[in-house]
């Protein structure tokens, strides 16, 4: 794998630095396999910027990241430490789907302006990583149901354009499961907003 990447990082040593703060985070049992590598190095390419080797691994640095997997493969960690890879300009929020359902509950639809054109008194829209899409549930707030999170991702696909507002995601839904969850259009957009980076089906549960 290493031989494969061109480029001015040395990726290896990337991994090892990111090992050390997931052991920080998370624990001495926290450890990047060597089978999630091509995964990770993909991942690491696009927070450094890194535009040839983004180009080798067919990865667009002007839309966000779509980063899908079986339960537990480590989505939610390996994207909290892509933070501490990320430039300032480029910094973003990992929240997660069923937070922002409950925030919903609670607070009804600005909820759906928050997490899209940013809160009434931020001036500019935030960058953020929806983490486990499809997770939360349609919810009611005073008897009308909404799919919260299709809101959420249309209003973003607008300010993408408008904008280039990013949104990243993690999901354990297959592209059939999110268009039934969430219709044609919002699969359709995600397309356009994100690049998709997939483990496979078969990786495995850190968390057994």
């Amino acid at each position: 794998m290493e031989n494969e990447i061109k480029s001015h990082y040395n990726y290896p040593e990337v991994i090892n630095w990111l090992e050390a703060k997931g052991i920080e985070l998370y624990g001495n049992h926290f450890k990047i396999l060597e089978t999630d590598y091509p995964i990770v190095y993909k991942l690491i390419a696009y927070f450094l910027k890194d535009e040839p080797t983004c180009f080798q691994y067919g990865i667009n640095l002007n839309k966000g990241i779509l980063l899908t997997g079986p339960i537990g493969c480590g989505k939610t960690s390996l994207m909290n430490l892509m933070k501490f890879l990320t430039a300032t300009e480029h910094k973003f929020f990992v929240k997660p789907c069923r937070d922002i359902s409950f925030e919903f509950i609670q607070d009804g639809y600005q909820i759906i302006h928050k997490y899209s054109n940013g809160k009434l008194y931020q001036s500019e829209p935030r960058t953020y990583c929806f983490d486990d899409l499809g997770t939360e549930n349609n919810l009611k707030y005073f008897g009308n149901e909404c799919n919260v999170m299709a809101e959420i991702l249309l209003s973003r696909y607008d300010l993408f354009i408008s904008k280039k507002l990013f949104t990243h995601i993690t999901t354990n839904l297959s592209a059939t499961e999110i268009e039934k969850h969430y219709g044609n259009r919002v699969r359709s957009r995600l397309r356009e907003l994100c690049n998709l980076i997939a483990f496979d089906n078969f990786a495995k549960d850190r968390r057994k």
